[in-house]
């Protein structure tokens, strides 16, 4: 009787193991650089991503910077949150037009992550980087802060997560963007090894 008793508790132990494991978000190895010339350089010598990888992870996350970036009604507010000389306008920045009084922050650098966990492998995703007030970096999706645009790290799937669109939306004033505590500032911090 008592060696049954241990038995289901061996086995109960198990499966919450096994269920708390489950639970786990996916983790994925990633790497920033503040430009393509970066990737590519860190490719030719063995890197985390290919040549082609980061042309089109590069892209990947310009596309995105068009679609997302955060849109500030005056240089003054884009620049209270990334920071002074960090800005320019959304006409300079988007190809297709865009407002000359809408301002957006300028790419300071992309984020690649690696889906090694997935069956074959594969690029996740790319996220652009934005200076912040505090002179760090963050990512379009405001989840983490970083101490660099450059250098390699693991991290959760999740930062990797499409932002909303900007597009066409209201650009945010210094009340919005004080009310939401600052572009960047409510995340966690990161930190990225090179």
């Amino acid at each position: 009787m008592r060696k049954r008793s241990r038995t289901v508790a061996l086995t109960i132990l198990g499966a919450a193991s096994f269920a708390v494991a489950g639970c786990r978000e996916e983790q994925v190895d990633a790497q920033a650089f503040p430009d393509l010339a970066s990737c590519q350089a860190e490719a030719a010598n063995g890197g985390l991503f290919t040549a082609e990888e980061c042309e089109a992870a590069f892209a990947e996350a310009e596309a995105l910077h068009v679609e997302a970036a955060p849109r500030y009604e005056s240089l003054e507010v884009c620049e209270e949150q990334h920071g002074q000389g960090n800005c320019g306008s959304e006409a300079e920045q988007v190809s297709n037009g865009g407002s000359g009084s809408i301002f957006m922050p300028l790419l300071a650098g992309y984020l690649i992550g690696n889906m090694l966990g997935r069956a074959g492998g594969g690029m996740a995703a790319a996220q652009p980087m934005y200076r912040n007030a505090s002179g760090g970096f963050t990512n379009a999706a405001r989840t983490s802060s970083f101490s660099s645009n450059s250098g390699r790290g693991t991290m959760g799937a999740q930062q990797f997560t499409r932002p909303a669109s900007t597009v066409g939306k209201a650009p945010m004033s210094r009340a919005t963007a004080t009310s939401r505590g600052g572009f960047g500032s409510r995340t966690g911090s990161r930190g990225i090894g090179g």
